[in-house]
């Protein structure tokens, strides 16, 4: 299954940037839907896919910097790339903190428009690839019974079979004998890889 082409929703209350910025971007291949404020995107209904948010910081209305933050509230999977021609160095600093990909002010090189939109989506990828893996790792937590879940929380601290027998109250034997099929069940081929999983869920523990 291929993945779509990527879609660059430019939020400007800048008719000539809009135009421009659009023109360029479907030149060398991207999906591009323009919006003149931030309310008029946030009303936009489109579908989930591989793409970045090209936002100016001052408009009308809500800013780019507001627009940004309501974005990540409600957990947007879209990276976030500034263009503003009124920018201050606070404001880049609020910006990269909420986590945009990239500041630029105009006017820009479409070059470096183009660099920050590749990071941008590799970035995004990079994301929905974790959460994806977390998803599966939640799916195979599910198929533990209440005491190998006990088993694994207990394993992946550091903790030996030997202590863990020791804290549930069971022997070593049947603490390896758990551990077999927590590995199993999580298709984990070394310890090392549990570590990883359970690092990996509590790291995703609140994107959904």
């Amino acid at each position: 299954m291929t993945e779509r082409k990527p879609t660059i929703f430019i939020v400007d209350d800048d008719p000539s940037v809009r135009e421009s910025t659009e023109l360029m971007l479907k030149s060398v291949g991207f999906n591009v839907k323009t919006f003149v404020s931030a309310q008029d995107f946030l009303n936009a209904r489109f579908q989930e896919g591989p793409g970045c948010v090209v936002l100016d910081v001052r408009m009308p209305g809500m800013s780019g910097l507001e627009l940004q933050e309501k974005l990540v509230s409600v957990k947007t999977p879209l990276p976030v790339i500034f263009i503003t021609g009124h920018g201050t160095v606070p404001m880049s600093v609020r910006a990269m903190k909420a986590g945009a990909v990239d500041f630029l002010q105009k006017p820009f090189e479409e070059q470096d428009l183009l660099d920050a939109i590749q990071r941008a989506i590799s970035q995004q990828r990079e994301r929905k690839s974790k959460r994806d893996e977390a998803d599966e790792l939640r799916k195979r937590l599910k198929a533990l019974t209440p005491r190998e879940y006990e088993v694994f929380s207990l394993l992946v601290t550091g903790m030996a079979n030997k202590e863990v027998a020791y804290e549930l109250g069971t022997s070593e034997r049947t603490v390896k004998a758990h551990r077999a099929r927590v590995m199993e069940k999580m298709s984990a081929r070394s310890f090392a890889d549990l570590v990883r999983f359970a690092e990996t869920l509590k790291t995703h523990s609140t994107d959904h």
